[in-house]
């Protein structure tokens, strides 16, 4: 399976800061890829090098195996971008037909709307009257409108309703079963471990983690094992155990927090305490963005 996405060392400067520091990596094809990290992590502007729209100032960036810009690299790229722009005074089906007009072989237009869940009212509304989540949506029938191989995009469901994000991320699955390779940015961390197979994870310019999500959150050392216990018995034989950090209350349950799940349970049982519903907490995406990162506001 050869690359659809590769960079090699790339970096990229403005005004003598470097927004993006020699990154490497490549997507193969069926893959499902989520960028993420902190706003000014180097995100937007690595995904703005991807399509051509900026230039890198070092290094080297190919979509199967051609240069961006180049034209049979662009007919085989699909984008939906944060900001939604759409021709004003048309209608939305309009404006899909126009832009499936520019294509050799696009998807029909009842299959668009059929994938990114546009209605008969939908597509029949003037553009400017479209609301948030109607955009996004035709906006995403534009992206998918010719067909692509490739689709890059940055913060896709804002402004959708839960039942059209869950329609969305569907719909992204859908196409990479179909062999689509699919790359985007979220600033909502459940989406990217639901949704993603891969995660590439930005800090100040480079990539800090690369891996599957369970791969990203097992980069945390810190998990918790919860539980409900006689009040009565004393919990003093725990803090002698080196694989505890710390013991807490709260709502009548007892935390611990610890690099060792496993041994925790040994410990419970060993030491009699009377341990009773026992849960065991793992560690999160949201928590593995805040430990490599360093920064969590903006993400939700």
């Amino acid at each position: 399976m050869g690359n659809v996405v590769s960079l090699t060392n790339v970096a990229k400067t403005f005004r003598q800061k470097t927004a993006v520091e020699h990154i490497n990596f490549s997507i193969g094809k069926g893959e499902i890829v989520a960028i993420l990290g902190p706003n000014g992590a180097g995100k937007t502007t690595t995904i703005s090098m991807m399509l051509g729209l900026l230039k890198p100032t070092s290094g080297d960036i190919t979509l199967f195996n051609s240069l961006p810009h180049e034209k049979q690299v662009r007919a085989k790229i699909g984008t939906m971008l944060q900001e939604v722009s759409v021709t004003p005074g048309l209608r939305a089906g309009e404006i899909i037909e126009l832009v499936r007009s520019y294509y050799p072989k696009p998807l029909s237009f009842q299959k668009l709307t059929a994938l990114t869940g546009l209605t008969e009212k939908d597509v029949k509304t003037r553009s400017e009257k479209l609301s948030g989540g109607q955009k996004r949506r035709l906006s995403f029938a534009l992206a998918l409108a010719g067909d692509p191989e490739l689709m890059i995009f940055d913060e896709p469901t804002v402004g959708m309703d839960i039942t059209s994000r869950n329609c969305f991320w569907q719909t992204v699955k859908t196409l990479a079963d179909r062999g689509k390779t699919i790359i985007f940015s979220t600033h909502y961390l459940q989406e990217a471990d639901d949704a993603a197979q891969r995660i590439l994870l930005f800090k100040d310019g480079r990539i800090v983690a690369d891996g599957t999500p369970l791969q990203i959150k097992s980069k945390i050392s810190k998990h918790s094992v919860s539980f409900m216990a006689d009040p009565e018995k004393s919990l003093e034989k725990l803090y002698q155990h080196p694989e505890i950090e710390q013991i807490s209350r709260k709502n009548n349950r007892i935390y611990i927090d610890t690099t060792n799940t496993d041994k925790i349970l040994e410990l419970l049982f060993t030491e009699k305490i009377g341990a009773y519903d026992i849960q065991i907490e793992r560690a999160n995406l949201e928590e593995a963005f805040r430990q490599l990162t360093g920064k969590g506001d903006d993400v939700k």
